[in-house]
């Protein structure tokens, strides 16, 4: 089966569509229905349900992604949705609600993949780093194409009481009204702290800002890496949510 629904779960979204895994791209529009407040899990099953009831698929795999570490189907942690999250078997609740085979990921990691497999960071050989900026900061390392997943980089903190995610993410960007050369300055600071730390080839910018390059990338400066907005912007998770499902379901894994 090369069609797959995948279904990414954002701080202020959830959204999915049925992906070409072979070719990356959506065979039906994208479906978008706002968090339930507070991301609790009961209330996120019930929307991940909906979506697939939406989409009338019957059988197959499901990708799903979510904002913080997942680990054998674990989610262990909740920086932006309900504590309750933590330590909670997600894939079991959310097969549950679906009655089917659902592979879950982070969500930084699922577009990390598909932005190296069908984006930016395509044939771009060594190391590629998926930075997506939203409601916090989602990180993706891959080296030529193979995934070191939970990276979490969204949480280091910068020089003093900067803590990354809080202080640079979109969110920040706009609680505290800044515009776009403000907000670069401080993109600027937390990429090249993590150009310091691990030497990339490229960095590559995800998340909703991606749609809006032109008001930001000549803004930020780096040592020396490469930066470019991410090609898929933000169909990237549900993307790689899908990817990430038809290759462990052929795996068994």
């Amino acid at each position: 089966m090369s069609v797959i629904l995948g279904i990414d779960i954002g701080g202020s979204g959830i959204k999915g569509a049925p992906v070409d895994t072979r070719t990356g791209q959506l065979v039906a529009e994208r479906h978008r229905i706002p968090t339930p407040a507070g991301a609790r899990p009961e209330d996120v099953q019930e929307v991940v349900a909906e979506l697939v009831r939406h989409f009338g698929q019957e059988k197959g795999p499901i990708g799903v992604t979510f904002p913080g570490i997942v680990l054998h189907g674990k989610t262990l942690s909740a920086a932006n949705v309900d504590d309750a999250w933590i330590g909670l078997d997600a894939d079991a609740l959310f097969t549950e609600a679906t009655g089917r085979d659902v592979f879950l990921v982070n969500d930084a990691d699922a577009a990390g993949v598909a932005e190296v497999r069908f984006g930016a960071g395509r044939d771009v050989p060594g190391l590629v780093m998926v930075l997506t900026f939203g409601t916090g900061i989602g990180s993706a390392l891959l080296h030529s194409g193979v995934l070191v997943p939970n990276t979490e980089l969204g949480h280091l903190w910068l020089k003093g009481d900067k803590h990354a995610e809080s202080w640079a993410s979109d969110r920040a960007r706009e609680r505290d009204d800044l515009n776009w050369k403000g907000w670069a300055k401080r993109a600027s600071t937390y990429l090249r702290h993590v150009e310091a730390l691990f030497s990339p080839d490229l960095f590559i910018i995800g998340g909703g800002l991606s749609k809006k390059a032109d008001k930001w990338q000549e803004h930020v400066k780096l040592a020396r890496t490469p930066l470019v907005p991410a090609a898929l912007q933000n169909e990237a998770g549900i993307v790689g949510a899908a990817l990430l499902a038809a290759e462990r379901s052929r795996s068994g894994r």
